[in-house]
């Protein structure tokens, strides 16, 4: 199971996922290209680069975060949390704040405040959203009762 993240750059930003959250690469490194990838895709001539990065907390049979770049690569707006399609990734964090500034020391941006909520059921969630260096919106997340 994995999450694809299309990249302007793949090796920068799973440099950043692997930096700041802890995601080790499962090789090998990817490069596609074919017919056969065209007919998936439905993008012309596209080619593919990439890793695959664990995600920390589940061992070896875990999911990962697919990150590939495209050629050719179309534009795109910027990720928005209340846009249609994917909002965020959220990890699991043991400290909100101290994530959230590894973040921006990696080149991400803030979103917003670090908020604290009692869930009816739930908890207690602090939580934040972020940027990472392309932009896409990172929900980082601390649980306690």
């Amino acid at each position: 199971m994995h999450t694809n993240l299309v990249a302007r750059d793949w090796r920068a930003l799973a440099s950043f996922y692997e930096g700041v959250f802890a995601c080790e690469p499962v090789p090998p490194e990817r490069t596609l290209s074919g017919a056969w990838l065209e007919a998936a895709t439905g993008v012309h001539g596209a080619q593919i680069r990439g890793i695959h990065l664990r995600l920390p907390g589940h061992g070896d049979g875990g999911p990962t975060l697919e990150v590939f770049q495209y050629d050719p690569q179309a534009d795109a707006p910027e990720p928005s949390a209340n846009r249609p399609g994917l909002g965020h990734l959220a990890f699991a964090v043991d400290d909100v704040e101290q994530a959230r500034e590894a973040v921006l020391a990696a080149g991400g941006r803030g979103v917003g405040d670090v908020v604290s909520q009692e869930i009816p059921g739930a908890g207690t969630i602090t939580f934040a959203y972020v940027r990472d260096p392309e932009g896409n919106v990172i929900e980082l997340q601390e649980w306690s009762t």
